[in-house]
């Protein structure tokens, strides 16, 4: 069987609380050492959070904030006889989640707050006001993509 296969049928299992798919596949991301439920007491906390502050559902705004960190476009390295180039090209959906999970969770990280619950919370609070690292990272990408535009004729 062969890789991409595999990865195919790999099924996810929504997560128990919220029912959604999503949110377990960041739990998975956010995982360190087959830690699961340390990983689900981080964010659970971080929607306890939410839902004080916003009285809002926070699976609403998990989403809205995965949603605008999602990217539309990546660069992807090309080589044309002896030069590489940068070229544009859309992403599929089930990759521009998976960036987005993977921004969200790296800015979380990288932020200054004293506890990863306290990272998460304003990290998503901040994706879902559209602004913040993650929401950077994804107009860095896109801004990549703008400005190598004229090397989109390479596509494969």
């Amino acid at each position: 069987m062969s890789r991409k296969n595999r990865a195919s049928r790999r099924t996810i299992y929504p997560d128990p609380n919220y029912k959604s798919t999503t949110l377990s596949k960041f739990v998975n991301f956010m995982m360190f050492d087959g830690k699961k439920t340390t990983a689900e007491k981080i964010i659970y906390t971080a929607f306890a959070q939410i839902k004080n502050k916003t009285k809002e559902d926070p699976i609403k705004i998990f989403n809205e904030a995965v949603n605008n960190i999602r990217p539309n476009l990546e660069v992807r390295s090309r080589r044309v006889g002896g030069a590489t180039y940068q070229v544009p090209v859309e992403v599929k959906t089930s990759r521009s989640q998976t960036l987005a999970l993977r921004w969200l969770l790296d800015a979380s990280r990288k932020r200054k707050n004293k506890n990863m619950s306290d990272r998460l919370f304003n990290e998503l609070m901040d994706a879902y006001q559209k602004k913040g690292s993650a929401i950077k990272k994804r107009e860095e990408t896109h801004r990549m993509a703008e400005s190598n535009k004229a090397f989109a004729h390479y596509r494969w």
